[in-house]
């Protein structure tokens, strides 16, 4: 199974990084990644094209920006880097800018990161504190597997469970579907550090065996909509797929579980 610690190279980490603009920003964590010969410069500028085009989708969490672009011939290995900047730069997120915090993601296929993702998300959510103390890889790789001596709690709200559930509409409503599409513009980054979070919060409800929750692109967004009870995605992302027939919640923190409880408290009229 693939984790963080495994699927992070070794050598393709800067804690003390510099770059001018998130352009920069995007492309010295690519060149991590070159350098370490897992993907070529092909793939570092499909990286900074993906956000060209979509505009800051990749900050999934306040300060924090997950680079990456679709499968291709440019990734030779699935694997990661992660880049400290010294002095944060703005992506111009609505609220999550400015990023210190760049970790690139190139991944071979649309699975075998899968993991490695809600182990990330996970440490975003609780750990972020001591991620972002490290100074060395040495002590980065402590916090990521868990080995330093001090242990944070979640920085997140607690999760209240829900009284009721979502095969048991109220009489105004239609019945749900059984189905939260997260959407991302790949599909397979972002998507799946709010799939992931949704989970939890959806577990602590005691929905999870109720609610189908699949991660996807834009594209396959659009038509498939109609499956799923509503979308959840980043307001850049909403504003690519526009009026799909069902609600499309925008959402800031992809790693905050109180964010996604209240959405789904909203959504459901809870």
């Amino acid at each position: 199974m693939a984790t963080v610690d495994s699927l992070l190279v070794p050598g393709a980490v800067d804690l003390h990084c510099t770059a001018s603009d998130w352009r920069e920003a995007i492309r010295q964590a690519g060149a991590l990644l070159e350098h370490a010969g897992t993907v070529s410069a092909d793939y570092t500028d499909a990286m900074i094209r993906s956000v060209e085009d979509n505009g800051p989708y990749i900050m999934v969490a306040p300060g924090f920006a997950f680079a990456h672009a679709r499968p291709s011939q440019a990734v030779k290995e699935t694997s990661l880097s992660w880049v400290k900047l010294s002095t944060p730069v703005k992506f111009h997120h609505e609220s999550n800018d400015p990023v210190d915090l760049v970790v690139a993601c190139a991944a071979k296929d649309k699975s075998e990161h899968i993991e490695a993702m809600k182990h990330l998300a996970r440490l975003l959510a609780t750990k972020r504190e001591e991620l972002d103390r490290a100074e060395t890889e040495e002590q980065l790789r402590q916090v990521i597997t868990g080995t330093t001596e001090k242990k944070t709690t979640a920085a997140t709200s607690p999760v209240r469970p829900a009284s009721q559930k979502p095969t048991e509409p109220a009489k105004d409503s239609v019945a749900s579907k059984g189905k939260i599409l997260t959407v991302c513009g790949n599909g397979l980054g972002t998507s799946l550090f709010l799939k992931n979070t949704l989970e939890q919060v959806l577990d602590e409800w005691g929905w999870g065996p109720y609610l189908t929750v699949e991660a996807t692109d834009t594209i396959s967004a659009k038509g498939r909509a109609n499956e799923a009870d509503f979308l959840l995605t980043s307001g850049e992302i909403a504003a690519t797929l526009g009026d799909v027939g069902v609600p499309v919640y925008v959402i800031q923190d992809f790693t905050s579980t109180s964010e996604i409880d209240g959405a789904l408290r909203e959504l459901y009229d809870i």
